[in-house]
């Protein structure tokens, strides 16, 4: 009998797992397709915040804290407010913060540290190049390193390249490589799961037709 009793148990705890699992990959899934599908900034910052609420309910899941510091990011790409731009990237790096203290040295964290520092720079490139020019590039290095077969590494420093002057290196001459690169890696990426990131592969089209 006590035998049985500990099967139901360990039955019931099994059960009460896989449906709090389910729970949270059902709401992963309908807010990146809420993130994918925003079409004005409001909407971007809207689908961070769920990504937030569903990080502070989950406690010990990444996931949420990177999409919600990603799309904090992307919101402020959108709204192209320079004035805003360091409180915005402080709010997503303290987001970040919260994905990499539970999933230290990923590739994908990385690649929104670069973001994050691309942020600030753009506050005033000539004066901040020096400082967080590094940092992009340290993190995109990074993110090479901890996953060789992320695309979104690629991506990133060929569209940073495609928007830098060709003055100073860059233009759609010296990002092309690097957009061909992170196209070929994208036919091969498959992602760890069907709520992990996946993003990119359209805006490496697009930015390589604009070359053409």
């Amino acid at each position: 009998m006590t035998k049985m009793f500990f099967v139901l148990l360990s039955l019931a705890i099994a059960s009460q797992g896989i449906a709090q699992s389910e729970k949270f990959t059902k709401a992963m899934t309908t807010t990146i397709t809420q993130m994918d599908s925003a079409k004005t900034a409001d909407d971007m910052l809207a689908a961070s915040a769920a990504f937030e609420r569903i990080g502070d309910a989950e406690k010990n899941q990444w996931l949420p804290y990177y999409y919600a510091s990603l799309s904090q990011v992307i919101y402020a790409f959108m709204k192209n407010d320079m004035s805003n731009n360091d409180a915005l990237a402080g709010k997503a790096a303290q987001l970040l913060d919260k994905a990499d203290g539970l999933q230290p040295n990923n590739s994908e964290i990385s690649c929104v540290k670069s973001m994050i520092a691309t942020l600030r720079m753009l506050v005033n490139p000539q004066q901040r190049w020096q400082q967080y020019g590094a940092t992009i590039q340290q993190e995109l290095d990074n993110a090479k390193k901890q996953d060789p077969t992320n695309p979104r590494p690629y991506y990133l420093q060929g569209q940073n390249l495609r928007n830098t002057p060709e003055q100073f290196g860059g233009g759609c001459n010296s990002a092309k490589p690097l957009l061909e690169e992170a196209k070929k890696k994208y036919e091969a990426f498959k992602p760890a799961s069907t709520i992990a990131p996946n993003w990119g592969r359209d805006q490496v089209e697009k930015t390589l037709a604009s070359c053409k």
